[in-house]
């Protein structure tokens, strides 16, 4: 069973940049598609983006952060990623990690980290 623990979140002026990690313990990362997700008070957790495990690494993203966001794993480390670029105020939520076996069957999850984009 993989453990999922966020990091990286704070407090960001629009249009600033942050990356998110998710370092993960258990002998089964190499081969769990691995997702980003996010939630605020206002709405239900909704998708951000996911990468597979298979070599080639596909990804996914959400339309809202396409071309600001960009998901990264490094399997020696344990560890994905979530470059943010371009923040926006409507991007602060928290962030949650989350594991599958395959995309978008996610049934692991990190505790979350805050995200915070100030105007």
């Amino acid at each position: 069973q993989v453990q999922l623990v966020e990091s990286g979140g704070g407090l960001v002026q629009a249009g600033g940049s942050l990356r998110l990690s998710c370092a993960a313990s258990g002998r089964t990362f190499n081969t769990r598609a691995m997702g980003w997700f996010r939630q605020t008070p206002e709405k239900e957790r909704e998708f951000v983006a996911a990468i597979s495990w298979r070599l080639g690494y596909v990804d996914y993203y959400a339309d809202s952060v396409k071309g600001r966001f960009t998901i990264a794993r490094d399997n020696a480390k344990n560890t994905v990623y979530l470059q943010m670029n371009s923040l926006k105020p409507e991007d602060a939520a928290v962030y949650y990690c989350a594991a599958a076996r395959y995309h978008p069957n996610y049934d692991t999850w990190g505790q979350g980290t805050q995200v915070t984009v100030s105007s």
